[in-house]
């Protein structure tokens, strides 16, 4: 089924065309004039234009250039009744997919080309889906662990990913959200259409929403074609909104309109498109007291947690540290041509006992640095206060009262404490990817400090 839009100064055309392709299932608009498949063309994005080429004003070579120009998406199908060799020749080096002679077999030709059409849209939109996620799809075999959380997760994945319904995934930073939300697309009956993912928190409002739901032609300043939104770029499969605690109130409004209708409009735009796709949401924040603040709509909460998957830190998986560990020691020395074979048990026993608030996402750009620095064929991973800190058996728990010792030979202490600051705002950042007012909000400081300590880290 494809989106249709029929041009023909011949309103007999127009109706015979209309009545034929809403019979295989299409939907059908048609116009008699070229000005007027312009404006159409302008304010939604049609699949398939079929236009005739000799009409009074503007004809369809004008339509076709201008519908390469504002709808490049648009398979554009010339019809005539003229056997004119030169307009054939424009149609092909204008861009049209496909040219037509108007003669008995007209219906017959044109279900054939549509049909080509519509495939290759598709074709056209995966690939899209693909490249902009450069990561391959990954299974139930990419998550790495052997730990009882991790086996109850995978089973999980596998119950959930047969169901169609809404997932909310949650859990902290870098514990590997998006590869449980592309586990669970894997392993689902759509598996074979694309997963497209985005991070709400990485765009401003009326971006998103652009994003997202895609626009028209002068839809705003610098609109200078229409565009698809992700939802529909995603269409048949799987869009993954991670970070989606970071929406304004009134996306969230937008949002959840799409999921209750299934249908959207383009930015601009003045018809909606249904959408067929499911929808994984992400967050590292506590959805439930946001709703119980007022910042995030108590409806959309319910709309997107149908399911809720939650993804235990690392700290909480302390057996699967070395399997991961391993893993990513195999992954960056084989990129870097090194033949490093193992890592020394002295460094192992180090890793085991970090807490990693960055969990594995910081274990891997820790094992990835230590990598680089390696001369040797075996790992030995240094960890000084610039990295993660170990949390001593006998620290305390977040009331200011920590029992440390001093060495023998003792130690700078300015440097100690700056070595602490420099780790901590590092984890922050990285928790709260890479927005310094949220990572100000994690350590309790004004933006201000926070700029402060950036500067005088030179962070």
């Amino acid at each position: 089924m494809a989106s249709i839009l029929v041009c023909d100064d011949q309103r007999s055309i127009c109706e015979m065309l209309d009545i034929s392709l809403r019979k295989d299932g299409h939907r059908v608009e048609t116009v008699n004039a070229g000005d007027a498949a312009k404006k159409k063309l302008g304010s939604f994005n049609y699949e398939v234009l079929i236009t005739d080429i000799k009409m009074p004003q503007t004809d369809g070579i004008e339509v076709l250039r201008y519908a390469r120009q504002v709808s490049p998406e648009t398979s554009v199908i010339l019809i005539t009744a003229v056997e004119d060799y030169e307009a054939a020749v424009q149609a092909v080096r204008g861009g049209a997919f496909d040219y037509i002679h108007k003669g008995p077999s007209l219906l017959e030709e044109l279900k054939v080309s549509v049909g080509r059409a519509v495939e290759t849209l598709e074709l056209r939109r995966q690939n899209f889906a693909f490249k902009r996620d450069a990561a391959s799809r990954n299974s139930l075999d990419n998550m790495i662990g052997s730990s009882q959380t991790i086996v109850k997760l995978k089973s999980m994945i596998r119950t959930v990913a047969s169901t169609s319904s809404t997932v909310l995934i949650y859990g902290e930073s870098g514990t590997g959200k998006e590869l449980v939300a592309r586990a669970v697309h894997s392993c689902s009956p759509r598996a074979s259409e694309p997963f497209v993912s985005i991070n709400c928190g990485a765009f401003p409002e009326t971006l998103l929403e652009s994003e997202l739901f895609g626009y028209v032609k002068g839809a705003f300043t610098g609109a200078n074609q229409n565009k698809l939104g992700l939802f529909e770029v995603a269409s048949g499969g799987t869009i993954f909104l991670d970070e989606i605690s970071e929406m304004s109130v009134s996306m969230q409004v937008k949002l959840l309109r799409v999921l209750q209708e299934r249908c959207l409009r383009p930015v601009g735009g003045t018809q909606e498109t249904a959408v067929d796709v499911r929808v994984i949401a992400a967050t590292n924040k506590d959805l439930k007291q946001m709703v119980a603040e007022h910042t995030f709509r108590e409806d959309l909460y319910y709309r997107v947690s149908v399911i809720p998957v939650h993804v235990p830190p690392l700290r909480e998986r302390r057996e699967d540290i070395a399997l991961l560990a391993n893993h990513f020691l195999k992954k960056y020395s084989a990129a870097a041509l090194k033949s490093i074979v193992r890592i020394n048990d002295e460094s192992l026993e180090v890793l085991r006992n970090l807490d990693w608030p960055g969990n594995v996402r910081q274990l891997e750009n820790t094992i990835e640095r230590a990598v680089a620095l390696e001369t040797g064929e075996e790992l030995k991973v240094e960890i000084d206060s610039d990295r993660p800190v170990a949390h001593s058996a006998t620290a305390g728990t977040g009331n200011g009262n920590h029992s440390l010792g001093v060495p023998t030979d003792g130690m700078d202490l300015e440097d100690y404490i700056a070595g602490i600051e420099r780790s901590l705002i590092a984890s922050a950042l990285q928790q709260s990817g890479g927005i310094q007012t949220r990572a100000a909000e994690m350590l309790h400081v004004s933006y201000r400090s926070f700029r402060h300590l950036l500067k005088k880290y030179k962070m």
